[in-house]
């Protein structure tokens, strides 16, 4: 016996419904991952405070981090100090916390790219901040605000990629490996040389380096401080791709056709993937179970979802 389509849907709403009821009602303040954990890995708890140590960033001031959202649900984050290099200065620092927090609140977005201004992506962190909080417990507030800012842009319900022209050095790499994805410009590398400063890096990049490519490939990136170009980069699973052309505004559009590929459909849908993908990652199989549940039991019967099925069978 056939079921018309609108009985089809009418079921499928019932049973969206019931989902909801019996699954999402009890755990609603535990969305994807504890709240603690969303918005940050240091607190008070952690002797942490926020508020002193960006007080002290504020001093060193210079550049921006800028945000462009486009109603295709792709936002461009750029890091825009070239006279520096793309430095980030203290007052970048802080800005780079507020775009986070910005897109946060974004519903409608799907997507991120992460750029520098003038054909470089960043060199990391501006010297002069650094020698005027070169004491240990500065430097230790300093890692922590920046660990927490990338550790939140990793785990944004955006696919995120890192567009990588000219170079991305110290900072700069780790600030790459908290995309979801890296493009690289023919000519351009990533380079962890934190071992020339006498320091390894301090903004979550090796934790998240290690996850990329591996601990073996890891440990020779961070120990020799070597040039990873494009092909190298590829060989070891660094970058997805290389693009053809290392043009400023060619290059972007190459990242924005490659990232729209990933995000085309309903922002929900987009969004309720990344989170599945972040718990998955982050959190114990039990646990990522039950958030991967939780969100199937936010889009089934979704608008999306009935759409889908009044279209009738799956099309490749």
């Amino acid at each position: 016996m056939q079921v018309s389509q609108s009985v089809l849907v009418f079921l499928c709403r019932r049973m969206a419904l019931h989902l909801r009821k019996c699954f999402l009602h009890p755990v609603r303040s535990r969305l994807v991952l504890p709240p603690q954990r969303i918005k940050s890995l240091y607190t008070t708890f952690d002797g942490f405070d926020e508020d002193e140590i960006r007080e002290k960033l504020q001093r060193f001031p210079g550049g921006s981090v800028d945000l462009s959202k486009q109603t295709s649900g792709i936002a461009v984050l750029t890091v825009n100090n070239p006279g520096r290099m793309n430095a980030f200065t203290g007052t970048m620092m802080g800005e780079l916390k507020d775009r986070v927090d910005e897109l946060e609140q974004w519903t409608d977005g799907k997507g991120l790219i992460v750029q520098g201004a003038a054909s470089t992506f960043c060199s990391g962190s501006d010297l002069n901040a650094v020698r005027a909080i070169s004491n240990p417990q500065d430097g230790m507030k300093m890692c922590m605000l920046m660990q927490n800012t990338l550790t939140r842009l990793l785990r944004l319900p955006l696919v995120s990629v890192a567009l990588v022209e000219g170079k991305a050095l110290g900072g700069g790499a780790e600030l790459t490996t908290a995309c979801d994805f890296r493009l690289m410009a023919p000519g351009s590398e990533i380079r962890f040389v934190h071992k020339h400063m006498g320091l390894v890096p301090g903004w979550g990049g090796a934790a998240r380096l290690v996850r990329i490519v591996g601990s073996k490939n890891a440990l020779q990136l961070l120990s020799t401080a070597r040039r990873v170009d494009p092909d190298y980069a590829a060989s070891i699973g660094l970058t997805e791709e290389i693009l053809a052309s290392s043009d400023v505004s060619r290059s972007l559009d190459q990242a924005q056709k490659w990232l729209s590929d990933h995000t085309k459909g309903p922002s929900a849908v987009i969004r309720a993937l990344k989170k599945v993908v972040v718990s998955g990652r982050e959190l114990p199989l039990d646990e990522a179970l039950r958030t991967e549940k939780e969100v199937f039991g936010t889009v089934w019967g979704g608008p999306a979802n009935l759409e889908a099925l009044a279209q009738g069978p799956k099309r490749k």
